[in-house]
């Protein structure tokens, strides 16, 4: 039987509501600039951080405490590449007409919830089938599944037999004529149409395939695929609906044509040359290297069978050079956003991402940094999220041990906080 000093204390409990939430950080990472703290507080009211204090603030009454002293603490991890409702593997070009959007979504749950367990609260979705992401997007903001922050492109944007044309590969009568509510065009108009039409879907940002790229069914990883007129009036029509646009981009030529017509960011950005780099820096263009899911399908291309012959050579040439491709602009100093291209890669294991920038030469810090506060910028909510500042939303993760000594820790998240509401602890 339960004494009735126990139970009222039960029912207090279960019914008591903090007025604050105190963070004690053994270090902390607001990722603002350089500094690192220590021994710090960071105070949280309902969703938003309100301050951060000097040493471990001894809590009211009503406080709840977050024990981190062992612990390294920074803003919610950014992972502004991936494609969270599929993950790559053999039978991947098959599934394509056995799976429905909805088989979609709900793989997609499963890759959420990895998602933010890694400590990633907000990524950038590069693309999908059917619009899925969009859904999955909405669930996840009206709080009836467990995922990251969703900014979905939804379906890319792909000229007549580029990448991301859906109908690559297939037989001549199961091709069709896509068109621009499928996101794929020729011209100038189908171009703005299919952006109106992404605007339409509910989509955030758009995403477009500059150049051939590594898993489609198709000859060329590098080529240009669009031309300038295109590009700009997707740039154009894209700005009159307030949306970045992300590029996906092999080869130098279609890298620069983008640049020029004025996107946001280059995705993967494998061939970049000297000239490549000197245009980004003067547009203030974003490099997201995904280097990650470069050395994945380079180790699939050594299993026979794992991808078709068609995109097997692909596989083999360009994942290798990703990495070194990063190391060249990140020393020459193009602004950097953190990306994986998870979805090619397993969804949960983001983290690896560090490890491999570290090792290209990229400081801890600043590699944090690319996940954090550049993440923001790029995606312009800058005023919303990337740092631990008063007023910002309460997106703050933890990991075990010093991630500036050993990188590797940044895939050890062992506390996840999002809009205020911890996740994992």
């Amino acid at each position: 039987m339960i004494k009735f000093a126990t139970l009222c204390t039960l029912l207090l409990t279960s019914t008591l509501t903090y007025s604050k939430t105190l963070i004690h950080a053994g270090k902390l990472i607001p990722a603002n600039n350089s500094e690192v703290l220590y021994r710090a507080t960071v105070v949280v009211e309902d969703n938003k951080i309100v301050g951060i204090e000097s040493g471990f603030t001894q809590p009211e009454s009503t406080d709840q405490v977050i024990d981190l002293k062992n612990a390294t603490v920074m803003p919610g991890l950014m992972d502004m590449h991936v494609h969270i409702t599929s993950e790559h593997n053999p039978n991947n070009y098959v599934q394509q007409f056995t799976m429905n959007p909805t088989d979609n979504v709900l793989k997609g749950v499963v890759y959420a919830n990895r998602t933010l367990m890694a400590g990633f609260t907000t990524v950038r979705n590069l693309g999908d089938r059917g619009n899925e992401t969009i859904a999955l997007r909405n669930a996840i903001n009206r709080g009836d599944i467990v995922g990251p922050r969703i900014y979905t492109a939804a379906k890319s944007i792909a000229t007549t037999g580029g990448h991301a044309d859906p109908t690559n590969g297939r037989k001549f009568d199961l091709m069709g004529d896509p068109g621009p509510r499928d996101g794929v065009i020729s011209g100038t108009d189908e171009a703005r149409k299919a952006v109106r039409q992404r605007y339409k879907d509910g989509a955030d940002l758009i995403k477009i395939t500059a150049t051939g790229g590594v898993l489609s069914l198709a000859k060329s990883g590098q080529n240009p695929q669009f031309m300038t007129d295109e590009l700009e009036a997707i740039v154009a029509t894209a700005r009159d609906y307030g949306m970045t646009v992300a590029v996906h981009a092999h080869g130098k030529e279609g890298m620069e044509r983008a640049i020029r017509a004025g996107v946001d960011s280059i995705e993967h950005g494998t061939y970049i040359g000297d000239d490549t780099i000197e245009l980004m820096k003067q547009h203030g263009t974003y490099y997201v290297p995904t280097v990650t899911a470069g050395n994945w399908v380079a180790k699939k291309s050594e299993i026979d069978g794992f991808f078709p012959d068609i995109v097997r050579p692909k596989a083999a040439s360009i994942g290798p050079l990703i990495q070194r491709t990063f190391a060249r602009a990140y020393n020459a100093g193009v602004k950097i956003a953190f990306g994986t291209d998870s979805g090619v890669s397993p969804h949960g294991e983001n983290g690896e991402e560090f490890v491999l920038m570290v090792q290209a030469g990229m400081d801890p810090l600043d590699a944090i940094r690319s996940a954090t506060y550049h993440g923001a910028q790029l995606l312009k909510i800058d005023d919303q999220l990337g740092t631990i500042e008063a007023g910002k939303l309460a997106d703050i993760v933890a990991v075990n041990g010093d991630p500036l000594r050993d990188i590797k820790s940044m895939m050890d998240v062992v506390f996840v906080m999002k809009d205020g509401k911890v996740f994992k602890q």
